[in-house]
């Protein structure tokens, strides 16, 4: 089982919000006293953290998946739903949080700094937040939005002060537990580093970190042993400290020749040319260690390098070594302005780029787009016809409609909303008719229902009242329109059934 994990896919579902309910207050005497439906609360959010405490991603690579608690339910009496707990994930600092096609989404630098990676669905809202003066007693409720879902990866760059590079076997390990406290795995084969160590040094009034990179061997950027995997972890270092075995007893090998093959690795791999570099030249201790450093030693210092001779078995260098160190920590910090903790909140653009809606004619019939006209398809109840009709004029009020219109739909066309694996299929059927209004009563839509008398009347009246004579009242409209003596419609029509006494014609014809 893995011990150390940088690197992990991770699947995390926000929570839904709660549904708003339809409901009419009751009470003794009082039957129908007015609408009391709450709203839906909101779904919790999936939220990245970073922890000083957290330093491997290994958690997330046991539990891939992850989700937020949904958001309640509206009730009776104006009760509103309760909110979805936020789901609170803990990760190391300098967690790079990316989408599965590499795009960065954030960089999570500083203990406390937040990311919002997938954020809760909206609760519907009840019939009493959506009641007006014209809609007095809604008889239907919204439904609450799905939450964020998203599929991220998360890869851990330690953030550290000092790197360490060099061979399998250069005396990392060993160096690091000489001058910190911590005490990683060290024995005399190749390869027994297998994840970055981290070591906490203080040198003078300078505290510092010190990590080392396992397993750098020629190829190690293409590939090759451990060190690919692990050549981020020094990508946020101010300085690299070149630890070279002074004594090794591999044939072929030697201080510069294994300071060249690192530094082309590490060019390979890119982004390190400016990082100051310190040469320690380990294993002095032994004979042979020290007389090959005296003879490099002014080789490698001709580059322009500081070269410290060290051993970390017997401490000899190590405090000059680490007094470098603090200096390039101190004058690094000196010029990198202070990390405030932030919080992140990934905002997906709409879905057509644009604040409104986008309309484009394709195979499958008229496609709408755009964060709007979507969000109230998913909030809309389609087996309530009076939700139905109130979707129908909210997009109408946008310009949805008209919009189809000059673009050339007709009636029985196909429209659909959303994103095409779950889009919403509608048949056209405007509601303007050659410019006229829709006048359907408040909740209602007569695009459902286009039989119903009264609202063909109310149709026709509306046009008549354009070619009222000087004094005309809407009543008189009324009793032209049903006078085929006076240019009215003949035989049987639906204002046989109105008329004056008519209570439906009365309540609409207020001059009548």
């Amino acid at each position: 089982m893995p011990s150390f994990v940088d690197r992990v896919t991770l699947h995390v579902s926000a929570g839904r919000g709660g549904n708003g309910v339809a409901s009419v207050h009751r009470e003794k005497f009082k039957p129908l006293g007015g609408p009391d439906g709450g709203n839906g609360g909101p779904g919790g959010s999936v939220i990245l953290r970073v922890e000083s405490d957290v330093t491997t991603l290994l958690d997330y690579h046991h539990s891939p998946k992850r989700r937020a608690e949904h958001g309640g339910h509206g009730a009776g009496a104006h009760r509103n739903g309760g909110h979805g707990a936020d789901l609170v994930l803990p990760v190391p600092d300098g967690t790079v949080v990316t989408d599965t096609r590499g795009n960065v989404l954030a960089d999570m630098v500083g203990p406390g700094t937040e990311l919002v990676v997938a954020a809760g669905g909206r609760g519907g809202l009840g019939n009493a937040a959506l009641a007006s003066s014209k809609r007095k007693a809604p008889g239907f409720a919204l439904l609450g939005e799905p939450g964020d879902e998203i599929e991220i990866v998360l890869e851990l760059k330690v953030v550290a002060d000092i790197g360490l590079v060099g061979f399998p076997s250069a005396g990392k390990s060993s160096l690091i537990a000489a001058i910190s406290r911590a005490r990683p795995k060290i024995a005399d084969y190749p390869f027994t580093t297998l994840v970055p160590n981290l070591g906490v040094v203080t040198a003078g009034d300078t505290t510092f970190t010190v990590a080392d990179v396992p397993g750098l061997i020629e190829g190690a950027s293409e590939g090759r042993g451990l060190g690919h995997d692990f050549l981020r972890h020094i990508e946020r270092c101010a300085a690299l400290v070149h630890v070279i075995d002074t004594a090794t007893m591999e044939p072929g090998r030697n201080p510069v020749d294994d300071l060249d093959v690192i530094e082309r690795e590490l060019a390979r791999y890119g982004g390190l040319e400016d990082r100051p570099r310190l040469v320690a030249l380990n294993k002095i201790d032994v004979p042979d260690g020290r007389d090959l450093s005296d003879i490099v030693i002014d080789d490698l210092t001709a580059r322009g390098l500081r070269v410290i001779p060290v051993s970390a078995a017997s401490g000899e260098g190590l405090r000059e070594l680490t007094f470098a160190m603090a200096g390039i920590v101190q004058a690094a910090r000196a010029e990198k302005p202070d990390v405030e903790t932030t919080r992140i909140v990934l905002r997906p653009p709409s879905a057509d780029g644009r604040a409104d809606f986008t309309v484009k004619e394709t195979g499958e019939g008229w496609r709408v787009r755009g964060e709007k006209p979507e969000r109230w398809v998913r909030q809309t109840d389609f087996s309530n016809d009076e939700a139905v009709g109130f979707l129908a004029d909210r997009l109408n009020r946008l310009g949805v409609e008209t919009r189809l219109v000059e673009l050339g739909a007709v009636e029985g066309d196909t429209v659909l909303i959303g994103h095409p694996d779950n889009a919403v299929v509608f048949d056209f059927k405007p509601g303007l008719d050659a410019g006229a209004e829709n006048l359907a009563r408040r909740g209602e839509d007569s695009r459902f229902d286009e039989s119903r008398p009264a609202a063909r009347r109310r149709r026709e009246i509306q046009e008549g009242l354009e070619e009222r004579a000087e004094g005309e009242t809407r009543a008189d409209v009324a009793r032209r329109l049903r006078d085929p003596a006076r240019g009215g419609a003949s035989g049987p029509s639906s204002y046989e059934i109105g008329g004056a006494d008519d209570p439906d014609w009365a309540e609409q014809d207020p001059d009548a």
